[in-house]
């Protein structure tokens, strides 16, 4: 997963990743545990934060469509972007410019 590969970077910036599936409970507790992931995932197997958030679902690319999100520390989304296919996920240093950008105008 990409944003495992830049954890620390996140990490140094107090930036939460927390990443949601549409697997079930048991079955992405297993695939963390494999994976070793050092954030959060969370299971959304009844697709509510996938409705809430208005994430597309495309049954001909097999489920979900990318979206990545920055919500600040008081709820305010400050980023969004959905992707048309697992191709299209925004690079690392493009976040975390994001971040350094929202940190340089408080």
């Amino acid at each position: 997963m990409q944003l495992h590969q830049d954890y620390d970077k996140f990490a140094e910036r107090n930036t939460i990743i927390v990443t949601i599936g549409p697997e079930s409970s048991n079955n992405f507790k297993t695939y963390w545990e494999e994976n070793n992931y050092k954030f959060i995932g969370i299971p959304d197997a009844k697709q509510s934060v996938l409705k809430l958030y208005e994430q597309e679902v495309n049954i001909l690319k097999l489920g979900r469509m990318p979206a990545q999100m920055l919500v600040d520390k008081d709820g305010v989304l400050r980023y969004i972007h959905y992707g048309h296919s697992m191709k299209d996920i925004p690079e690392n240093s493009e976040i975390l410019e994001y971040i350094d950008s929202l940190r340089n105008t408080n």
